[in-house]
């Protein structure tokens, strides 16, 4: 195996540093990413913020994770998985400073932008350092703790958050990164082993990445700015043309490079092809729910900020209990059954979402149909990433990983820019009641509807059974952003 590192055991005190850096340094990244949209209301209210800018609040960090996150796992094999891994904390706690002290929200998006670098640095990396560093029997055990504690970090995170905007300010939700970035860099640089892939080809695909985060960004900036400026203008259309000209244009970087950071001949499974589109319609219903349910419950149903930030809670804990039994369940019976019906049961729980509005109680009007989600999310998210890996060659498991997991995040962040469009939120703010109810309805039906067309797309798409070359389906899931980068080694035995 062309790993050039120490093996490290997962009972021995060696094993339990490497874990408590990579879920301490990952966890900061979880956290940050639930935290934010519960900070909304307070930042616009406190920066005078529109709803274009409150989108790229979110946006901004989005944007530069999902476009750079393939690069940052080829940079860790490349030159180092702990030294990338240890760059992007200390350039995620950077820019958290910078979020914290902003005084206006054209330096917080600023500085969300830069936080985004640094998750694509850490993110990959931490997985990677798992992988090189234990042996092979504990690699199993070790990343399935890994897995557990992020779960547990995310349902820390929307209580951490909301309880920090409640009592103090939105600007903790950003500076507690600091001193946990400390704490994660002086753990990492005394335990974690130095790792690399000394079969990794000589050169980056840096036009490849440049178009992608360019395509990426036209299109979104193009969408945000729709509701302000309309169709007609020429920023609009001129930066949406530019988008897919880039996005275009990094395909075919990709078909001629000799060493693309997206080999398109994984495309050539069905299966592989008909997951990820399976998994952009997910993941685009999700980003649309995260992005404007805390915003609803807060701005319209007058929620305070801890309820708000506490009220996905119960999705962390039913995809803790439940993801590993359905993982087992699909393993048997093929993914195509649940990745038809997961979807269709988020999809009844949107539905019932979308009747959220002013004087609604939790018990009553939010409980039950977040419950519902996470037992639809459960179902859906193991199978979802066992088909991208088993649907391609033992050798591209990595890559199908990466790939699965940037059109997830690709796909939240175009849900945040296009959604509120959709939704007919027109010139209103998002912190205004009367703009944000009929949107918010709109929305959780348009969500609903993508996750229709993700159960059709299964129906078409999917195989009934994995073939028997992959490697072991997945059996823990507990990110709700994202599906897990590397994750065929999760169920790995």
């Amino acid at each position: 195996m062309p790993y050039d590192c120490p093996v490290v055991r997962y009972g021995e005190a060696a094993g339990r540093w490497v874990l408590f850096a990579t879920v301490l340094g990952t966890g900061i990244a979880f956290i940050d990413a639930t935290v934010v949209n519960i900070a909304l209301p307070h930042i616009g209210d406190d920066l005078h913020a529109d709803a274009a800018s409150l989108q790229w609040t979110i946006n901004g960090y989005t944007l530069s994770l999902a476009a750079l996150i393939l690069l940052g796992g080829s940079l860790g094999d490349r030159f180092g998985r702990r030294r990338t891994f240890l760059v992007g904390v200390v350039w995620f706690a950077g820019a958290s400073l910078l979020c914290g002290l902003a005084p206006d929200i054209e330096t917080l998006i600023a500085a969300r932008i830069l936080q985004g670098i640094g998750g694509a640095l850490l993110t990959p990396g931490a997985l990677a350092i798992i992988q090189a560093s234990f042996v092979p029997e504990d690699r199993s055990r070790a990343i399935g703790a890994w897995s557990g504690l992020g779960g547990i970090a995310g349902a820390v995170g929307p209580f951490l958050g909301g309880w920090l905007v409640q009592a103090a300010s939105w600007r903790l939700v950003f500076l507690i990164n600091v001193p946990l970035a400390v704490l994660v860099v002086a753990v990492a640089g005394r335990h974690v082993p130095e790792s690399r892939d000394t079969q990794m080809p000589p050169k980056l695909d840096v036009a490849g990445v440049l178009l992608c985060a360019l395509g990426l960004a036209g299109l979104t900036y193009g969408f945000t700015a729709w509701s302000a400026r309309g169709p007609g203008d020429p920023v609009v259309y001129g930066t949406l043309l530019i988008g897919v000209a880039c996005l275009a244009g990094f395909v075919l970087q990709e078909r001629r490079s000799t060493h693309p950071m997206l080999p398109l001949s994984i495309f050539r499974s069905r299966a592989f092809t008909a997951d990820n589109l399976v998994t952009f319609a997910v993941y685009a219903a999700l980003g649309g729910v995260m992005f404007l349910l805390v915003l609803q419950l807060q701005v319209v149903s007058g929620f305070e900020p801890l309820i708000a930030g506490l009220a996905l809670l119960p999705i962390t804990v039913i995809m803790l209990l439940l993801s590993a039994r359905m993982g087992a369940l699909a393993e048997r019976i093929g993914p195509r059954i649940p990745m038809t019906a997961g979807p269709l049961i988020i999809a009844v729980a949107l539905l019932w979402l979308s009747r959220i509005g002013p004087h609604a109680s939790y018990l009553r009007d939010v409980l039950p149909p977040v419950i519902l989600q996470g037992l639809g999310l459960a179902v859906t998210v193991a199978p979802l990433t066992a088909t991208a890996l088993g649907s391609v060659e033992d050798r591209h498991a990595g890559i199908a990983s990466g790939v699965n997991n940037a059109v997830a995040r690709a796909a939240s962040l175009l849900a945040v820019a296009v959604l509120p469009l959709a939704a007919g939120l027109g010139t209103g703010r998002l912190t205004d009641p009367a703009a944000l109810a009929p949107t918010f309805r709109n929305a959780m039906l348009i969500s609903a509807g993508l996750l229709v067309v993700g159960a059709v797309i299964a129906v078409i798409g999917i195989p009934g059974k994995i073939a028997k070359h992959e490697p072991s389906p997945v059996r823990s899931h507990c990110a709700i952003s994202g599906p897990p980068l590397h994750p065929e080694r999760a169920g790995s035995r």
